[in-house]
């Protein structure tokens, strides 16, 4: 049975990224694979990167050894045939959640050497979901494509190969009348929502099914 192993880094678990990762979630799940989700906002206290060098030390080559709210997470995804991540975008990034995983995941496998680049000889399949309250077709104007093409350029060195899934314009609020925001038109954010979100989640499921049946890996 593949182990699958699926993160919401949105502090919000009953949202658009949370929905969606569940989504995927399902989808591996329906085809046979064990499934372990973690909501980061709700772990045990922890950082990005410290910079302790302890995973270049012989002993702890390519594990962080820093055994704090995300070391259970490393761990899984060290065991995992594929791993799903889901972030929404914050001021043009991912959350800071996501990123301290980011920094722990991708730099114990750093070498620090010529030959080889990584002391990760078990790649998996990472399904990578970002939703934003941008549309998509923004993304290539304010320079979000750069930003994921970024981390899917180091995830696939150090990691393995990333499938990119973006769900934009989302629905930000149940009540935007309690808010004075003059940008949106709460109608049409509505709207949209109910006449799209579901089909964003059957993708979701989609690639979470392909990650179990044909997994994508170069």
């Amino acid at each position: 049975m593949k182990k699958i192993v699926a993160i919401n880094a949105s502090p919000r678990t009953a949202w658009n990224t949370s929905a969606l990762v569940r989504a995927a979630t399902k989808g591996a799940e329906e085809n046979g694979a064990e499934v372990v989700v973690f909501d980061l906002y709700k772990l045990e206290k922890f950082t990005g990167c410290i910079s302790c060098f302890g995973c270049k030390l012989p002993a702890n080559l390519g594990k962080c050894v820093c055994r704090d709210g995300l070391a259970p997470v490393l761990d899984a995804i060290r065991e995992a045939d594929g791993l799903i991540m889901g972030s929404p975008n914050y001021l043009g990034d991912i959350t800071a959640g996501l990123r301290s995983l980011y920094e722990r995941l991708v730099f114990q496998s750093l070498t620090y050497k010529k030959e080889p680049r990584s002391y990760n000889e078990h790649k998996i399949p990472i399904l990578f979901i970002m939703t934003s309250n941008a549309s998509e077709e923004y993304y290539p104007k304010i320079g979000y494509d750069k930003m994921l093409n970024n981390y899917a350029g180091t995830l696939g060195t150090f990691v393995g190969p990333v499938k990119t899934m973006i769900s934009g314009d989302t629905l930000q609020v149940n009540d935007y009348s309690i808010y004075d925001w003059t940008m949106f038109n709460a109608e049409a954010k509505k709207a949209r929502h109910d006449s799209i979100f579901e089909g964003e989640k059957q993708k979701a499921f989609t690639l979470g099914a392909q990650m179990v049946t044909d997994p994508w890996m170069e």
